[in-house]
């Protein structure tokens, strides 16, 4: 028995940062009544359909606060953002062999200036900027959770020292790792609005 090939259709999605995004935009898009293959951070994959009405997958994503992506630049920096946030957010930052420019170019198969100057000209921050604000609200996570000792918490985000992390936190946050530990975690800011 032969299976028919299907036509798929790939969405663009700017604003997923976690498994959360994920159920919501599939749970959107099986509402519409699409037939929804896959969905990833950035991208939701389903069959085409005639009865597909852009303005209504546009509305339904919209109003979750995600935003539906059709400028090849847009999606380009929405991808950086999603390998940036996937690789902070997983253990493999800790034992990366490479620097994190290498790694981005080869995780999306550009040229590290193509990618810094596209994500320069859409966000209007430098992308190594942005790494750091992602790296240091990941440590605001940590410290909130008060698992982990200071030093560990170092290790896992791929900082050469403690001393390395404090500097970096204090310049972004304002306030010191133990100080910010102490009170509590007050200044958390949503992962996706770090530019």
């Amino acid at each position: 028995m032969s299976k028919k090939s299907q036509h798929q259709r790939v969405l663009r999605i700017k604003n997923m940062v976690c498994p959360r995004c994920i159920m919501v935009v599939r749970e959107e898009l099986e509402k519409l009544g699409l037939h929804v293959l896959e969905v990833e951070l950035g991208t939701a994959v389903v069959a085409e359909s005639d009865d597909v009405d852009e303005t209504a997958i546009k509305a339904a994503i919209t109003s979750k606060g995600f935003e539906l992506l059709h400028d090849k630049l847009e999606e380009l920096v929405e991808s950086i953002k999603v390998a940036v946030i996937n690789l902070i957010y997983s253990d493999e930052i800790s034992s990366l062999t490479t620097n994190l420019s290498t790694y981005l170019a080869e995780k999306l198969g550009k040229d590290y200036s193509t990618i810094s100057t596209a994500f320069k000209a859409c966000e209007g921050v430098a992308l190594n900027r942005y790494i750091v604000l992602q790296k240091v609200e990941r440590v605001k996570e940590l410290l909130t959770y008060d698992e982990l000792p200071l030093s560990a918490i170092a290790t896992k985000l791929g900082y050469k020292s403690l001393q390395h992390l404090s500097r970096q936190f204090k310049e972004v946050a304002g306030t010191t790792l133990n100080r910010y530990k102490n009170e509590g975690g007050a200044d958390r800011h949503p992962i996706d609005n770090l530019c």
